[in-house]
């Protein structure tokens, strides 16, 4: 359910009340919830609390249809798309996944607009829009020069413009929408604590294990110079082997060959 009250078909403002019997019929949306296209519905009931917030959308979503636009429905519903996803509003992604096959993009591209950037389906306009959408959504409006630039290539002002507003005015719709949970976005957070596997939220310290770490001086059979079985050094070697400066006495002549007996 929502996290805020609904507003049935009795109670609504007129212009509810008109998009009501559009979309649900002669049926109480809130009594009978259920759209032609499987949602519930409840993001127009939820809406029809403040009448004029209502009324301001729904002229919303007029501008953005509005054959007169200057921005290709194409170009448009590939910001909507790209900003639900980037959101994660499974509600404003799903359905304009479905408007963008509508307006001709392929099962292709469509699924490929999580992972856009490597994807080899895009034209050149489509990239520089989603890494656009990107920079809107994901950085606030940071926008780099040569990124505006390439948009500027491709676009005019007027359509950067109508697509800047549109793209914002959709990802103010999937934050929304999954802060009052309407639509399909009325999910439980999956970020939640696990308890262990006898049921217990505490008494379990499972970092313990680092608290004494494992060093030379406290594992059970440290390995160094100093206190293996068997050292090996210069110094205590059965037979140790020294350079001749050590072990030779340069002060005592050596025998000439005509000291030597029978030379």
């Amino acid at each position: 359910m929502p996290r805020l009250s609904q507003v049935s078909k009795d109670d609504a403002h007129p212009l509810a009340q008109a998009v009501y019997g559009m979309i649900f019929g002669d049926r109480d949306p809130v009594a009978e919830p259920g759209t032609a296209s499987g949602t519930p519905g409840n993001w127009w009931t939820v809406f029809a609390l403040v009448p004029d917030a209502f009324d301001h959308t729904t002229a919303g979503f007029q501008f953005y249809r509005d054959p007169g636009r200057h921005i290709s429905a194409k170009l448009r519903e590939l910001g909507q798309t790209r900003a639900g996803f980037a959101v994660g509003s499974q509600f404003v992604f799903s359905q304009h996944c479905k408007a963008m096959r509508d307006v001709g993009f392929s099962d292709e591209q469509v699924a490929a607009i999580p992972a856009w950037s490597v994807a080899e389906c895009w034209s050149p306009a489509e990239r520089a829009v989603l890494a656009y959408t990107d920079c809107l959504v994901l950085q606030s409006g940071r926008v780099p020069d040569s990124l505006f630039a390439e948009l500027q290539g491709h676009l005019s002002d007027e359509e950067i413009l109508e697509f800047t507003y549109i793209t914002c005015t959709y990802a103010m719709h999937a934050t929304m929408s999954r802060a009052l949970r309407l639509e399909y976005d009325d999910v439980d957070d999956r970020v939640v604590e696990v308890a262990d596997p006898s049921g217990q939220m505490s008494g379990l310290d499972v970092m313990a294990v680092v608290d004494e770490p494992t060093t030379q001086e406290n594992v059970d059979e440290p390995t160094t110079q100093e206190n293996v079985d068997e050292p090996t050094t210069q110094e205590n070697v059965d037979e140790p082997t020294t350079s001749p400066a050590e072990g030779v006495d340069v002060a005592t002549p050596h025998p000439s060959l005509e000291d030597v007996d029978g030379g």
